[in-house]
C-alpha cells in the first residue's frame, strides 16, 4: 500500500522558517514527479513546488526565491525549505506523487501569523 507521510508544519510568525517533511512508503520517490500542493481555507488547492524525477524543480510566482523544493533519495523523503514566511502562506501543505497514477498525503497544516 502506497503512503505518503507530511510532518513539519507548525505556527509560525512571518518572516519565520518551516522544513516540511514527506516520507514515502511503498513507492519509491526518485522514480515520480513529487510536488507540495498548498490549499488555504475556503480556496483551491493549488501547486506550490514540483521536482521532476530528473531533478528539474518550478514554483507557484508567490514562492520563487523564499522555497525550496527537494529530495532525499536514500530517505525515500521529499523536502520543502519555506523561508520568508507570509501570511498569505497559511494553509494545508500536501504531498503529491506522480507516475501512472496519483498519491496523495493527508496534509500538514501551516500557520503564518502577522
Amino acid at each position: 500500500q502506497v503512503q505518503l507521510v507530511e510532518s513539519g508544519g507548525d505556527l509560525v510568525q512571518a518572516g519565520g522558517s518551516l522544513r516540511l517533511s514527506c516520507v514515502g512508503s511503498g513507492i519509491v520517490i526518485s522514480q515520480y514527479a513529487m510536488a507540495w500542493y498548498r490549499q488555504a481555507p475556503g480556496k483551491q488547492r493549488d501547486l506550490v513546488a514540483r521536482i521532476t524525477w530528473y531533478g528539474t524543480s518550478n514554483y507557484a510566482d508567490s514562492v520563487k526565491g523564499r522555497f525550496t523544493i527537494s529530495r532525499e533519495n536514500g530517505e525515500n523523503t521529499v523536502y520543502l525549505q519555506m523561508n520568508s514566511l507570509k501570511p498569505e502562506d497559511t494553509g494545508v501543505y500536501y504531498c503529491h506523487a506522480r507516475l501512472w497514477t496519483d498519491y496523495w498525503g493527508q496534509g500538514t497544516q501551516v500557520t503564518v501569523s502577522s
